[in-house]
């Protein structure tokens, strides 16, 4: 691939993202209340089918991912 088409490429890419963007946002100001309801609820559904392991039931790593983030600030 040439740097021309390479160059062409990424603008194209660029002008995609932010045509995906603008629809997000004009789909998103266009949602009403009960779709918006109807979507949470088909995702939060889909969260709760994969099944955790028993371990994460009671230590998720949350806590001590937390503390080599603060050991890091010293």
């Amino acid at each position: 691939m040439t740097r021309e088409a390479e160059a062409a490429y990424v603008k194209q890419w660029a002008e995609t993202g932010r045509l995906l963007e603008e629809q997000r946002w004009h789909e998103l100001a266009s949602l009403d209340h009960a779709r918006a309801l109807e979507a949470a609820d088909t995702l939060i559904a889909a969260a709760l089918m994969v099944p955790l392991p028993s371990t994460r039931r009671h230590w998720s790593g949350l806590v001590a991912q937390q503390e080599i983030f603060h050991r890091r600030r010293r």
